[in-house]
């Protein structure tokens, strides 16, 4: 009697430079010698003695994560090709020396797949360490595919479905659409999964098909559009639900990564949340998972991915239980829905997806090579995005009990977003603040009435004159210093006097200073400004503010007035938003409002 064979399932496939997502080759493959790769075709060419290395961030495995999270005992590196290497198969683990899995010569042939045994890897002690791979030509050859496989059998089949919201960006969903289908003809899990589109512009054409699903939905923001999705997953068959955004700007085998990671995953909670990484810098981590508590405090910022040392560490440091208050945002956020207990909180947009993770008992995961690629967030910053933090911030902690923090401090964090702008002269973003403020006395009742937002966006947007982005129409204003903001005397003394406001005939003598995107977050130049000239990441918009005495004391005033009321009201404000919360987070709150 024979034995039956073992089946394998692909855990991990190669990733490669995508033409409109990324082509930082060095993120992916690191080649020496005479080898190329066609990104397109997916195929490293070798000639005698070239190299190509995988100790990179979207093509190591994480072994640690995944025999902590999942619990493996069986590991293959499968390899499809042509032509003699060497290979080589490393275990990098921190502070003690690396072990090399595997030194053998093979040969590789187009009709059959080398598979190689790494499963003695388990025998090791291993609490954090990566595995990564690297090919030696002894000839000419080629490199057309490496997965990570395992014998060992799932624990449970997932059925995904991607949750999508649009607002009017046709072209950017139709393409999501495009490359969803695409890729869904080519994969093993094409049974289980599918993608839903809420179209809260109701202007979207996307043909319909066995695997995607267009619903017109009501404009009430990505908190509107996700709560359309996550009831169209419960009312299927669906596990899982897949929460992305509609310019999809991932490498779609993200998607596989998360799907396997689901099934094999010891705890039935677990969740994956998607890296980001902004565009204007391909090869820099902008949040690999982030922490809230009075702020948002994105985790191993600025990780350069080019640099494997920083790649390593960063995969070993998310290996373990995530920190506490740890959230996932929604650009990716896959989730069991068995776990889920509370609909998106009607924010409109920013915030609820913090207070979705942090209302639910998930298991987060951050996983290798599953990023979104976004648009710089420097740019967006305006006075309608500092109202939408400070109203969902101070919604955080007075709805959610383990978030309790007591009256003052959480009117600090009020009065830190005020600090933050009064330096800068952003006076109409403190008027923003200010109404933030003001909606978050009024109660979670006042979030459900305006869930459209249609009023307030109206509100800032009339008041936002000044700090709007205008085209830049001649030279920009010559830099001019006349106190020394990186001087330690300098900053204190400014930092006592507000930056001058408490200081009289400031506004001629203070600096006159350009501030490029990159900058615009910091204080250190905006100290002993009276004037702030901000430019935008492309250089072709820009918008000046300057020192006003009588604007300061306008939104100051107002700020007291409802800093005094916010602490007046605290008791019953939290007695509302717990209450509030429960009630408009419900399955029947979304279905009345969505009229489902």
């Amino acid at each position: 009697m024979t034995d039956t064979p073992p089946t394998y399932t692909t855990l991990q496939s190669l990733i490669w430079p995508e033409q409109g997502i990324c082509t930082e080759r060095d993120l992916y493959v690191r080649l020496h010698g005479a080898a190329g790769l066609s990104a397109e075709k997916g195929l490293v060419h070798f000639t005698k003695d070239s190299r190509a290395k995988f100790n990179t961030w979207f093509n190591l495995f994480n072994i640690g994560k995944w025999n902590h999270e999942c619990e493996l005992s069986d590991l293959r590196l499968s390899l499809e090709g042509t032509g003699q290497f060497e290979v080589s198969v490393f275990l990098a683990i921190p502070d003690r020396s690396w072990e090399r899995l595997l030194n053998e010569v093979v040969t590789l042939s187009a009709s059959a797949e080398l598979l190689l045994d790494l499963s003695h890897v388990f025998d090791l002690p291993i609490d954090e360490g990566v595995i990564y791979f690297e090919l030696k030509s002894l000839g000419s050859g080629k490199l057309a595919g490496a997965h990570w496989k395992t014998a060992n059998t799932p624990r449970r089949v997932p059925n995904l479905m991607l949750s999508v919201t649009t607002f009017r960006r046709e072209a950017a969903v139709q393409d999501t659409a495009r490359r969803f289908e695409k890729w869904v003809e080519t994969t093993g899990i094409r049974d289980h999964v599918r993608m839903t589109v809420v179209d809260n512009g109701q202007s979207v054409e996307i043909p319909e098909s066995s695997h995607i699903t267009v619903i017109p939905n009501e404009n009430l923001g990505g908190a509107g559009g996700f709560a359309r999705g996550l009831l169209a997953a419960k009312d299927t068959d669906a596990s899982h639900c897949l929460f992305m955004d509609d310019d999809a700007s991932i490498h779609m085998q993200s998607i596989e990564r998360s799907y396997w990671f689901l099934a094999y995953a010891i705890n039935p909670d677990t969740a994956i949340a998607g890296a980001m990484i902004n565009t204007s810098h391909r090869w820099a981590i902008w949040e690999n998972g982030a922490t809230f508590n009075t702020r948002c405090v994105p985790l191993h910022m600025g990780t350069d991915l080019r640099d494997p040392g920083q790649s390593f560490g960063m995969e070993y440091a998310t290996t373990g239980p995530a920190p506490e208050n740890f959230y996932g945002g929604w650009w990716y956020f896959a989730f069991p829905l068995d776990t889920v207990e509370h609909m998106p909180f009607p924010f409109f947009v920013r915030g609820d997806d913090i207070s979705f993770s942090l209302a639910h008992n998930f298991n987060i995961v951050v996983l290798n090579g599953v990023v979104s690629f976004q648009d710089s967030f420097t740019d967006k910053e305006s006075p309608l995005t500092w109202y939408l933090d400070l109203r969902s911030h101070m919604a955080h902690h007075l709805s959610l009990e383990t978030m309790d923090i007591g009256r003052v401090q959480t009117l600090k964090i009020a009065l830190w977003f005020y600090l933050r702008n009064l330096p800068r002269m952003h006076y109409e973003t403190i008027a923003a603040i200010n109404l933030a403020l003001e909606d978050v006395i009024k109660g979670p009742e006042f979030f459900d009435k305006t869930a459209d937002m249609a009023q307030r966006r109206a509100d800032i947007k009339a008041l936002t004159v000044i700090e709007a982005w205008k085209p830049v129409t001649g030279d920009l204003p010559e830099n001019k210093w006349r106190i020394n903001s990186q001087s330690r005397w300098a900053r204190l003394f400014m930092k006592i006097t507000l930056n001058g406001h408490l200081l009289p005939l400031f506004r001629p003598f203070g600096n006159r200073v350009t501030i490029k995107a990159r900058d615009r977050g910091l204080l250190k130049w905006v100290w002993g400004a009276s004037q702030l000239t901000y430019l935008s990441s492309n250089r072709r918009q820009c918008y000046t503010v300057r020192h006003s005495k009588l604007h300061m004391a306008k939104v100051t005033g107002r700020f007291i007035s409802l800093a005094a009321r916010f602490l007046l009201r605290y008791p019953k404000l939290r007695i509302e938003w717990g209450k509030g919360y429960e009630n408009l987070t419900s399955d029947s709150y979304w279905r009345d409002k969505l009229r489902t």
